[in-house]
């Protein structure tokens, strides 16, 4: 799993989460370094949309292959920066109240078939 963040309090959580499940988690807090970590074939890549460059990011991450699950993330009132994500290859942009709860089920799947 690769988060691409510079949020601390997001980055605390989900690498907790990560923790909590045994799941391995790389950091990556700008492009250059997400690029390089691309190459490690995450299963999942989160984006915080408030980040520099994630939409950048995201269509890195859409590029590479084997492709990695997308799921970006994003204030609820920037539905103009939701769209971009699409566009750019997210497969999911949640609100953040939705990713938060989300994040449990997101880690927990990792290892298993899409459905």
């Amino acid at each position: 799993m690769l988060l691409y963040a510079t949020d601390l309090i997001f980055t605390t959580r989900i690498s907790a989460e990560a923790r909590a499940q045994g799941a391995r988690l790389e950091i990556a807090r700008g492009l250059t370094s997400m690029e390089g970590r691309l190459a490690d074939s995450p299963e999942l890549v989160i984006v915080d949309l408030d980040a520099d460059d994630a939409v950048a990011a995201i269509s890195a991450a859409a590029a590479t292959s084997p492709r990695p699950r997308i799921v970006a993330f994003v204030a609820h009132v920037r539905a103009d920066l939701a769209a971009e994500a699409r566009s750019a290859g997210a497969d999911e942009v949640l609100a953040r109240s939705a990713f938060v709860a989300r994040l449990p089920g997101l880690v927990a799947s990792l290892g298993q078939p899409p459905a």
